[in-house]
């Protein structure tokens, strides 16, 4: 399976449940949600959509050509992409609870120019801290607000104008795009500037190692808050759905 096509496959499985564990999280008639094989931080999920009788494999290659093919059949696909994210995010945040008492955010968007074909939402966790985040482009790829990551939210506004309007916003062209992954690196929490990733990294650790310290203050304050969701329903039953901070998966591609 080449690296480029594997979400392909992923999304064409007529059974899903066949993948290994270390692949699949869940899947329904229209979706498929895979663990990212390189986690670029500690919670880091893909949400795949499935061909179907209306929409290709063609049709699904990326966002644009999804727009291209129908505005409704585009909206009702991230629609229901968005619908599974809510989902996946409550778990998500069921687990921080259970593992480390406290929440923090969660971003779910797409890359304007994604590396690996067929349509994918990424839904991942706003530490950006794993072994798997090796340079620049991949840190910019993910900084929230740079540019290069869509916000689900945002691509679903561009079907609030004209239909000349989101073939426009779908127009994505890969020279800007791929520029703002050359831009210097900044701390998505601070602003503060770095020349190198090795150091961006160090300061993104001690982020986390901050948040966590102040989320285990305010564990202990209230106890009880360990078992609820951030809905006050009680956590989701433990499931082994991510690595700890220094694991990585090398037998799933992602």
């Amino acid at each position: 399976m080449s690296w480029s096509t594997a979400l392909r496959a992923y999304a064409t499985k007529k059974d899903p449940s066949t993948l290994p564990a270390t692949v699949l999280f869940s899947h329904t008639d229209s979706t498929i949600t895979i663990f990212d094989a390189y986690p670029k931080a500690i919670f880091h999920f893909l949400i795949l959509p499935r061909p179907s009788q209306r929409l290709s494999v063609l049709d699904l290659s990326s966002l644009r050509s999804l727009i291209r093919k129908d505005d409704d059949l585009a909206l009702e696909t991230l629609k229901g992409l968005q619908s599974e994210a809510e989902k996946l995010k409550g778990e998500i945040h069921a687990e921080m609870l259970e593992r480390y008492g406290f929440t923090w955010p969660l971003h779910c968007g797409f890359h304007a120019i994604p590396s690996m074909e067929h349509l994918h939402l990424h839904v991942i966790s706003a530490d950006l801290t794993s072994p798997s985040l090796k340079n620049k482009k991949h840190y910019n790829s993910f900084k929230p607000g740079h540019g290069f990551f869509l916000p689900l939210d945002d691509v679903l506004e561009w079907f609030d104008g004209s239909h000349e309007h989101l073939l426009s916003m779908s127009n994505l062209k890969k020279g800007e795009y791929e520029a703002l992954l050359k831009q210097e690196l900044t701390c998505h929490h601070c602003d503060r500037g770095f020349k190198t990733i090795p150091q961006l990294k160090g300061h993104l650790q001690e982020e986390w190692d901050a948040l966590r310290q102040r989320g285990t203050r305010k564990r202990r304050k209230s106890p009880d808050d360990s078992k609820q969701t951030p809905d006050g329903q009680p956590a989701a039953k433990k499931r082994a759905f991510t690595r700890e901070p220094g694991e990585s998966r090398t037998d799933a591609e992602g």
